[in-house]
């Protein structure tokens, strides 16, 4: 049996959405997916401008997105026209967006027998709906609820976290019920981006869009999945949750709200600026 062809993304992935993931997922059905990622003084050197998100941030992020097997980052000065000899690593395809193609970049892959994979808009349109991750046997249940409309960092740690008591199953309040909880201009991404966007963390075994209404709109799909533990973070300790919890039997957990070692607080209002 063959190897899995080597296949290499290279790019800035600052503060990254649900188009960088339909990207990543696109290209790692190539074979075994490689992000190599710019570091800061060169991405202000190609833009003119520092990057939102740090490098230690982008990397976190990356290397918890269930389509990458590896992400390096790349020192020296910037090249966004060539790939850079690195140990062991021995590209069969370049990936790229659309958007991204020049003529530097073919010329590059023709000399070294690289093919030059170019994803059109078209090939990465709509969300569809991740596969539940492997399952693992004698693991128990663990569900989570939430908006997730803007995704970051203290997200991706949360499920990190969430996901060392057990399968995590992340419920997503509906475009309807988040409107209802949160006001009018909530949420910013459909549900179908956001569910897509949640269910490409490594930490989550399945995302799913409740079918409720409230503070408890996932109750639904809880009773369907009948988990032994409902997580939250401080900031989602309300709404009747611990007392729905005790009624049905389930082990409720509040995280406290932490970043990973060495990255900034992030949340959402402050990102989305409002």
């Amino acid at each position: 049996m063959s190897s899995p062809k080597q296949v290499i993304v290279s790019g800035a992935f600052d503060d990254i959405k649900a188009r960088d993931l339909r990207f990543l997922e696109e290209t790692a059905k190539l074979g075994d997916l490689t992000v190599l990622l710019w570091m800061d003084r060169a991405i202000q050197q190609l833009t003119g401008k520092a990057p939102k998100l740090p490098l230690a941030e982008r990397f976190y992020f990356l290397n918890a997105v269930r389509y990458v097997s590896r992400v390096i980052q790349l020192g020296g000065q910037a090249a966004p026209d060539s790939l850079p000899e690195i140990l062991g690593l021995c590209p069969d395809i370049w990936a790229d967006i659309e958007t991204a193609r020049n003529s530097a970049r073919e010329q590059f892959c023709r000399h070294n027998k690289i093919t030059y994979r170019v994803f059109t808009a078209n090939e990465l349109k709509g969300f569809p709906e991740p596969a539940p991750m492997p399952f693992a046997p004698g693991r128990k249940k663990v569900v989570a609820t939430g908006c997730y409309d803007w995704f970051h960092s203290g997200h991706v740690r949360f499920t990190e976290e969430a996901s060392a008591y057990g399968d995590l199953y992340v419920c997503l309040g509906s475009d309807a019920n988040v409107q209802l909880l949160k006001g009018e201009g909530h949420p910013l991404l459909t549900q179908e981006e956001r569910r897509y966007v949640v269910g490409s963390i490594k930490y989550v075994k399945q995302a799913l869009i409740t079918t409720g209404s409230g503070w408890l709109d996932a109750d639904p799909e809880i009773r369907r999945l009948q988990p032994d533990i409902y997580v939250v973070n401080e900031d989602g300790d309300k709404g009747g949750k611990r007392d729905y919890c005790e009624k049905l039997g389930i082990e409720y957990l509040v995280l406290k709200r932490t970043s990973a070692p060495g990255l900034a607080k992030r949340s959402s209002t402050d990102l989305r600026g409002f």
